[in-house]
């Protein structure tokens, strides 16, 4: 058994706020500079470079990517040889976030009650999701959401004989309906079967994943390039201004589900792409 104390939950979590709203993952930053290269309409490269010039301002100034900065999502993947000391994981946790969002400086965006719309001023509650894994490590995952991308996302939940026809459809239905308000180049995420939230789950989870990585399911892996060339092709492009460079990646999840279901989530992000990863 391994002991953590809830303090350096604490502590991981705000540096990857802050993070994750002012640095690209290694594989974002590599996708976006290859787009430069490879867009074949001449708006869409100058909207391509006019990004990377935000994006090296960021960096540099220690700005913000993007001014909304979202809302904090979490993937905690806990080995089940921990035990946690010193506090209440989930308040380590919020607190983290606060601590990340006030320090940090960074919008706070988040309303207490979704009618009454009063801001908690602070950035929390974040949004938790919690796996119990083999082994005595802690998997931390901060992703901040901003809502333009997040408003464009989708759950279709198809009947078993749409099949994959029907699946691709959803996917291009979501994209196009998105258009430019996703903010593209876009990183799609996908998850397919489980039941109703486990596929909502499956694609939020799947846009953590390495753009330049796909899924060791063969047929999945020939599903995600056939989609990323389609939409690609819609001509939606950078800013939805036009281009050939609408998505860098999609990346899809699937699980199994019901003999009468075939649910499909689409979770759409926007250029940016934001996450964070750490192991403790």
């Amino acid at each position: 058994m391994r002991t953590i104390d809830v303090a350096e939950i604490t502590e991981a979590i705000k540096e990857m706020c802050i993070e994750a709203n002012h640095f690209l993952t290694s594989d974002m930053d590599d996708a976006m500079k290859k787009a430069t290269t490879t867009e074949k309409a001449p708006l869409g490269r100058q909207i391509l470079c006019q990004l990377q010039d935000n994006l090296q301002i960021a960096s540099e100034d220690m700005i913000p990517i993007c001014q909304d900065t979202g809302m904090a999502v979490v993937f905690m993947e806990i080995g089940q040889d921990v035990h946690f000391t010193g506090g209440v994981l989930e308040d380590a946790i919020n607190e983290g976030v606060r601590r990340g969002y006030v320090d940090g400086y960074l919008r706070k965006s988040v309303v207490k009650d979704p009618l009454i719309r009063e801001n908690t001023k602070d950035n929390t509650p974040a949004i938790i999701h919690y796996e119990m894994v083999s082994g005595n490590q802690v998997k931390i995952t901060v992703a901040p959401k901003g809502f333009g991308s997040e408003n464009m996302s989708r759950v279709f939940m198809l009947k078993p004989a749409d099949g994959i026809e029907g699946v691709k459809n959803a996917i291009m239905t979501a994209v196009k309906d998105a258009g430019p308000n996703a903010c593209p180049p876009m990183v799609v995420g996908v998850g397919i079967g489980g039941t109703f939230e486990k596929c909502a789950l499956m694609a939020k989870k799947a846009l953590t994943r390495p753009v330049n990585e796909h899924s060791d399911i063969p047929y999945v892996k020939e599903l995600e390039e056939e989609l990323l060339d389609k939409i690609n092709k819609t001509g939606i492009g950078p800013g939805g201004l036009g281009g050939t460079t609408t998505a860098l990646a999609v990346n899809i999840n699937t699980y199994p589900t019901h003999i009468a279901g075939l649910p499909v989530g689409i979770n759409i992000c926007c250029h940016v792409n934001r996450h964070a990863v750490r192991i403790l």
